[in-house]
C-alpha cells in the first residue's frame, strides 16, 4: 500500500465487509488526520454487520478508537481540556460529533446533538473518506471533542474509553449513584463491568447478573460483592428474591441495564427497592420488545432514565478514571484477540459468536 493512501474497512450489505482504499487527506482547518493504532470491536459494530441496525446499512465500520496525530489542522494547538498536543501525540476523540448550534445543543444536551452521525453515516466514498475507525487512518472533525493520552495506558482500555466507559460514568451520575448503594447490573460485558468498577469507586456495591461463566468470573475480578448466575437462578422471581436477600429484603437502590436484551428492563423494575433508580443503556436497537406492566414500576415509584451516548467532556473524566483507578481493575484482560485490518469481518464474525472476549484491529505498520 502506497504511503500515501490508507484503507478503511466498510459494510456492503449484512455480513458482507470490503476494504476500500483511498488517499490519506490533508485536514481542513480544525480538523485532525490520525493514523489508528487500536480499533475494538464494540457490540454496536456486531448488530451494524448482521444487518439489526435501524439506520446504518452499510458504510464505514468502527467507532472505538485510540489515535496518533499525523497532522493537525490549521487552528489546532490544544486538547479540548486545553492542553498542548502536536505530532505523534496519541488521542481519544468522541465518536460522534457536537455541533454546538443546534436546538438539542443550545439547550445543553449536548449528548444529543442533532449532527452527532452526519460524518459517521457517510459513506467511505466521501471526502475526507476516513469515517470509520476500522482503517489506517481516521479523520477527527472540527466539531468532534478529542483528548490527549496520557503515557503508560494500556492501549486496549484507553481505546475504548469513548464508548463503554464514558457512557457508564455519564449514566452513573444521570442516576446518581453514590456512597452505600447497592447497585445491581444486568449483564457483564463491557459495559457491565465499567459500571462495576465505577460504581465501586464511588462507594457502591455491586451485584451482576450473567449467565456466562467467563463472565462472571470476570465480574468477580472487576470486585463485584456478588454475581448471580442466571443459569442455576432461572427465573425473574428467583433471582429477584435473590437480590433481596442479598440486600437484606430490601431490594437494589439501583438497576444498571446493559445486557441489551428487552425482557432485562421488565426484569429490572423487580430487582429494586420502593423508590429505586433504574438507569437503561443496553436496548439501542428497536423493534425488540417485552410484556411489562407499568403498574409494578408505578407502585414502586421507580424512577427510569435512559442514556443514549454522553456529554463529551466525560470521554476527559473516562480517560482520568484509567489514568488513577485503572490499575485496580483488570481492564486489560478484556481485550484478548488482535486482528489485523484484513481481518476485520473475521474479528467481528467471532465477536458475535462469543468465540473471543473483546477483538481488536490493529492495522499493519
Amino acid at each position: 500500500m502506497p504511503q500515501n493512501t490508507g484503507r478503511i474497512a466498510c459494510l456492503d450489505g449484512p455480513k458482507n465487509v470490503e476494504l476500500k482504499e483511498f488517499e490519506v487527506p490533508s485536514p481542513e482547518p480544525g480538523a485532525i488526520v490520525t493514523e489508528v493504532v487500536r480499533a475494538n470491536v464494540c457490540g454496536s459494530e456486531i448488530h451494524i454487520w448482521s444487518g439489526g441496525h435501524p439506520h446504518i446499512t452499510d458504510g464505514p465500520l468502527g467507532h472505538e478508537g485510540l489515535f496518533r496525530v499525523l497532522e493537525l489542522g490549521d487552528g489546532v494547538s490544544t486538547d479540548h481540556a486545553g492542553r498542548p498536543v502536536e505530532e505523534g501525540d496519541l488521542i481519544v476523540p468522541a465518536y460522534f460529533a457536537t455541533c454546538e448550534s443546534c436546538v438539542r445543543c443550545g439547550q445543553g444536551e449536548f449528548r444529543l446533538c442533532e449532527h452527532a452521525y452526519d460524518h459517521w453515516s457517510q459513506s467511505a466514498d466521501v471526502h475526507p473518506h476516513f469515517h470509520g475507525t476500522f482503517a489506517s487512518h481516521y479523520y477527527v472533525y472540527p466539531d468532534q471533542f478529542f483528548y490527549k493520552v496520557p503515557s503508560g495506558l494500556d492501549e486496549g482500555p484507553v481505546a475504548s474509553a469513548n464508548c463503554a466507559l464514558s457512557q457508564v460514568l455519564c449514566g452513573l451520575d444521570a442516576v446518581e449513584v453514590g456512597w452505600d448503594d447497592t447497585v445491581v447490573v444486568q449483564g457483564a460485558g463491557g459495559l457491565g463491568l465499567a459500571a462495576v468498577a465505577a460504581a465501586r469507586e464511588r462507594g457502591a456495591r455491586t451485584i451482576v447478573i450473567d449467565g456466562v461463566e467467563a463472565r462472571l468470573e470476570l465480574a468477580e475480578r472487576f470486585g463485584a460483592d456478588h454475581v448471580v448466575d442466571m443459569r442455576r437462578v432461572d427465573t425473574v422471581d428467583r433471582r429477584a428474591e435473590r437480590v433481596r436477600e442479598l440486600t437484606d429484603g430490601d431490594g437494589a437502590d439501583v438497576g444498571v441495564e446493559v445486557a441489551g436484551v428487552p425482557d432485562a428492563f421488565s426484569e429490572g423494575i423487580e430487582l429494586l427497592r420502593e423508590g429505586g433508580r433504574y438507569l437503561e443503556m443496553g436496548n439501542v436497537v428497536p423493534g425488540h420488545t417485552t410484556e411489562f406492566d407499568p403498574a409494578r414500576m408505578t407502585r414502586k415509584s421507580i424512577d427510569v432514565e435512559s442514556a443514549m451516548r454522553y456529554d463529551p467532556w466525560y470521554l476527559r473524566t473516562a480517560i482520568e478514571f484509567l489514568e488513577t483507578a485503572g490499575d485496580e481493575y483488570p481492564f486489560e484482560d478484556l481485550f484478548d484477540s488482535d486482528f489485523p485490518l484484513a481481518e476485520a469481518e473475521e474479528a467481528i464474525r467471532r465477536s458475535d459468536e462469543r468465540d473471543v472476549g473483546r477483538a481488536s484491529i490493529v492495522p499493519e505498520r
